[in-house]
């Protein structure tokens, strides 16, 4: 298995050597030389083999319970497990599968860049995640498009002398070019037995439903009556009937303005980030968008709350090393003791004073109190809470 665990990231055994480059000149030189890849790649997709599912099947183990190096890497100080660094953990791995999927063994080198598109879903299975016990991952690709990957992972870890289930993740990759400017195509996927068809027909459930979410969305299309109703819904339970006035409007009580719940951060983007594309890691990126939208759901709901599910992780635009990463987190849904908080993320280019939007996350938290209702004051925040109804 061409695989090796460097830092806690698993990366493949062909970038080892670029991971480890010590300046950004040699880095630049690697990736000059993988120019000289873009002839091996395929015309087409029927030019390459069709691969099964066990072929890209990985399994990997975090020592944490015998290794006390990595494991206060992985620790916070609530004596449990950093979920930032399995995020990383878990692009990590999602590559690799990939890498897996799509290994050539006559070529030295892949021609492939493989990047995160998206992250589908993370379900937590299990709340607390001990720091001394080992963790296990495994996974491999369940569907395949011409030039998109679905890999399915999961998360195990070993407590009480059994290996109970933590987490499941569906990632969704794209090849690229060894530039990483087109798209490149992927072997092909045959199912073997009525488990592997389910999981390559729920592979294009999920590209369907994407695709539908895609051309619903509010900035894209009008709200539906249901949206329209929900948004009119607010805005009369806020409306001061004292005046009757758009501009003047009362908090109903136990409830917070929708603008006065957000935290937001910057993030200078270093070398020491960088992937084997001379570009920021993406799970750096996931996990620092989670610890930011963790501390506001911590500030918001006045105790430590729990992740419940990840949802609709997009990557919109690389993050080139050097760049200014603004983060926006935002409470844009509460229900119970369930809070939802979407991260948003933008580089700054500070000559232009430009900003492009690189990606968008959504966290869903819970607590163990209920928590004040989140209410939108103006047009655009309802839009965020009408979208969170769905979500």
């Amino acid at each position: 298995m061409f695989m090796t665990l460097l830092n806690s990231q698993l990366i493949p055994d062909e970038s080892l050597s670029l991971s480890l480059l010590p300046s950004c000149r040699d880095h630049q030189q690697a990736l000059a030389d993988r120019l000289s890849l873009s002839n091996q790649l395929a015309g087409s997709q029927d030019e390459l083999p069709v691969r099964r599912m066990k072929d890209s099947y990985i399994e990997v183990h975090l020592p944490l319970g015998t290794d006390p190096t990595l494991r206060e890497k992985y620790l916070n100080y609530h004596k449990g497990v950093r979920f930032g660094r399995i995020l990383e953990d878990l692009d990590s791995l999602a590559v690799l599968i990939c890498y897996s999927h799509t290994h050539n063994k006559a070529l030295q080198r892949s021609p492939l860049s493989i990047v995160t598109a998206l992250v589908d879903k993370i379900d937590m299975r299990k709340q607390v995640i001990h720091p001394d016990c080992d963790i296990k991952f495994t996974g491999h690709v369940t569907w395949v498009g011409k030039t998109s990957i679905e890999a399915k992972m999961h998360m195990s870890q070993y407590h009480d002398g059994a290996y109970t289930p933590v987490l499941d993740a569906t990632f969704v990759m794209v090849a690229r070019d060894p530039e990483n400017k087109r798209a490149a195509f992927v072997n092909p996927l045959k199912p073997e037995g009525p488990e592997e068809e389910e999981l390559f027909q729920q592979g294009e459930i999920n590209k369907t439903r994407r695709v539908e979410l895609s051309t619903a969305s509010l900035l894209k299309v009008a709200p539906t009556a249901e949206e329209r109703k929900i948004v009119h819904s607010l805005f009369l339970n806020t409306l001061d009937t004292k005046t009757v006035s758009f501009r003047s409007r009362v908090l109903p009580p136990n409830s917070v303005w929708m603008e006065d719940a957000k935290v937001k951060g910057l993030e200078i983007c270093h070398p020491q980030e960088r992937n084997i594309f001379n570009r920021i890691f993406g799970g750096f990126l996931m996990r620092k968008a989670y610890e930011l939208g963790w501390a506001n759901a911590c500030a918001y709901g006045g105790c430590r709350p729990n992740l419940v599910a990840v949802d609709d992780i997009l990557f919109q635009k690389p993050v080139e090393i050097g760049s200014l990463l603004l983060l926006s987190s935002q409470v844009c849904y509460t229900e119970g003791n369930y809070i939802q908080v979407r991260v948003h993320t933008e580089v700054l280019d500070p000559l232009t004073r430009h900003h492009n939007t690189t990606n968008v996350f959504h966290f869903t938290f819970v607590t163990d109190k209920d928590v004040p209702n989140i209410v939108p004051k103006t047009f655009h925040t309802p839009l965020h809470f009408a979208t969170s109804l769905y979500c």
